[in-house]
């Protein structure tokens, strides 16, 4: 295995505890090509960051809950995962679009890219993603009125869906709590969903973006059928069978509906 960046190295190292009921530090550090000490450095780092729980001989995953964790307690689980998806997404962005931006702890990562891509007119959904694009060269910012859900920042509600169905995107970038082959695109929160499915029946098209612990995930609202999304970005892992056992088969049935699968 070539070598990784440690931010890299921690975020396939917490898929790998996560995907098991338990993993012991000998298999993490041969999958991993890496020494046993590099191993528990790193399951140390995790743990500091409330990610895993260090038991004898190896770790078990502590990740939170997409329903119950909050922003801010996801908002550093894989960072380095997150930001290279922001920046395929952003890629995928023409100069002078109007984007609706979706709220989520990777959509933020896409805040960040956006001002390369200027001009833009972007509308957000989040409170972060308009404090990391607001008074940015070449940035036309929409802060998308609506109710601020507790812990997410997310705006939600009937003055949200108001305000988007007056208006009109050539781009729709959308977080997802959960993608599946036969659920199609989904989300824990009720309130996200519809702000989601505005946001689609709004854009001319629509980008998909989830790092890929969230393939072969159902949560509780369905926000819409597989082909209503024109692209998704996540990251290679997801063609992983061993860390994401859900992942081949639902990027399988993505294209199969005619999606645009980018790895990143």
């Amino acid at each position: 295995m070539r070598t990784m960046g440690v931010a890299n190295r921690l975020d396939l190292t917490l898929r790998m505890v996560q995907g098991a009921d338990r993993i012991a530090v000998s298999e993490l550090a041969q999958r991993l090509g890496v020494s046993e000490m590099t191993v528990r450095r790193d399951l140390d780092a995790l743990e500091r960051q409330g990610l895993v729980r260090r038991v004898h001989g190896g770790a078990v995953a502590t990740r939170p809950r997409e329903e119950g964790g909050g922003f801010a307690a996801r908002e550093h689980w894989q960072a380095a995962t997150k930001d290279r998806l922001g920046a395929a997404v952003a890629a995928l962005v023409a100069p002078g679009s109007h984007v609706l931006l979706d709220a989520g702890t990777t959509t933020v990562h896409v805040a960040g890219h956006l001002a390369d891509r200027a001009p833009l007119t972007v509308a957000v959904l989040s409170l972060q993603a308009a404090a990391h694009l607001a008074d940015r060269p070449g940035i036309d910012l929409l802060v998308v009125g609506g109710r601020s859900r507790p812990g997410e920042r997310s705006l939600v509600g009937p003055l949200a869906l108001r305000t988007l169905e007056s208006l009109a995107f050539d781009c729709f970038v959308m977080s997802i709590g959960g993608v599946h082959s036969e659920q199609g695109w989904s989300e824990f929160s009720l309130d996200d969903a519809a702000v989601k499915q505005a946001g689609l029946a709004q854009a001319a098209r629509a980008i998909a973006v989830a790092d890929a612990t969230k393939l072969g995930v159902r949560a509780f609202s369905q926000v819409a059928p597989l082909g209503a999304v024109d692209a998704f970005v996540t990251d290679t892992a997801a063609e992983d069978p061993a860390t994401h056992p859900g992942g081949p088969e639902t990027l399988k049935a993505m294209r199969e509906a005619g999606v645009d699968v980018v790895l990143a």
